[in-house]
């Protein structure tokens, strides 16, 4: 496996991931990859041949073996690197097609259109895109802790193994090389996992709490802005003229005002004006 092209193509998911996964990419680089590629390969480098039964009988050590071991671990964590790192592509292959959308548009209307304000950041389908990632890598990272356990009956490796498998001639006792070595390594490793799955479920957890915040943020600014528009609508003169003061606001007003308010549905507009005119003198000079 050639891990430098891994690493190249794991960094472009470090653009965009959250705090939690820089710190999941950088668990997978330091704790998970260079511990395989620096010292585990060594550990478990030719362990058929450090494999050793208590018989000549041929083909017995081989059948033990296959028996006791039916995938080595450094192959399945070798899958289990490649399944989990896979997902993340989709997050990059989802920014590759936004950047080519954005390409187009821009192509098509000017580049001073946008359709994108950012098209790397998580709103609508790359939200999507990257929480269903992580509910992938968790389930294949519990996956491959499930089958290492089934296969192995356990995480323990113990240093003898009695085997009765054909063609041993009767029960014959194995001894596993470098034991204390390869069961130290298998902790690590299972442990590395379990703190990817901790750190990819804390990373859901960050980023549906993210966004039920922000949802409710607009929920509350819609009611807000509802609850000012109607407060403006209310505080309009020709829609109050129905709404009762209050005994405080009639009591500060002028008994001008007041007189006049009670005043103006009875008062007799037009013989008030008869009056007037009938008071005033005539000034017409006969001819």
């Amino acid at each position: 496996m050639d891990w430098k092209t891994f690493q190249a193509l794991l960094s472009g998911v470090n653009k965009y991931s959250t705090a939690f996964g820089r710190i999941w990419l950088s668990v997978v680089f330091v704790f998970r990859v260079m511990v395989y590629v620096v010292a585990a390969e060594r550990v478990w480098g030719d362990e058929q041949k450090d494999f050793d039964c208590n018989t000549k009988q041929p083909g017995c050590a081989n059948v033990c073996y296959d028996f006791f071991f039916p995938i080595s671990h450094i192959r399945l964590w070798a899958l289990q690197l490649i399944f989990v790192t896979c997902p993340s592509f989709m997050v990059v292959m989802h920014v590759a097609y936004r950047d080519d959308r954005e390409r187009k548009y821009r192509a098509k209307h000017g580049d001073e259109t946008k359709l994108y304000k950012n098209t790397g950041k998580k709103h609508g389908g790359l939200w999507w895109t990257y929480v269903i990632s992580l509910f992938v890598k968790t389930a294949i990272e519990i996956s491959f802790l499930y089958i290492l356990h089934w296969v192995y009956d356990s995480f323990y490796l113990p240093r003898l193994v009695k085997c009765e498998v054909s063609p041993c001639p009767n029960q014959v006792d194995c001894y596993i090389g470098h034991p204390t070595e390869k069961k130290v390594f298998t902790y690590f490793m299972v442990g590395a996992s379990a703190l990817c799955i901790i750190l990819n479920i804390c990373e859901i957890i960050y980023l549906i709490s993210k966004r039920i915040a922000r949802c409710a943020n607009k929920i509350k600014m819609r009611h807000r802005n509802m609850a000012v528009h109607h407060d403006d609508y209310r505080d309009e003169p020709f829609n109050n003229c129905n709404l009762r003061s209050s005994k405080l606001e009639e009591k500060e007003k002028p008994p001008f005002f007041k007189a006049t308010a009670y005043a103006l549905p009875f008062a007799p507009t037009l013989k008030l004006q008869d009056k007037i005119r009938a008071s005033a003198p005539n000034l017409t000079i006969e001819s």
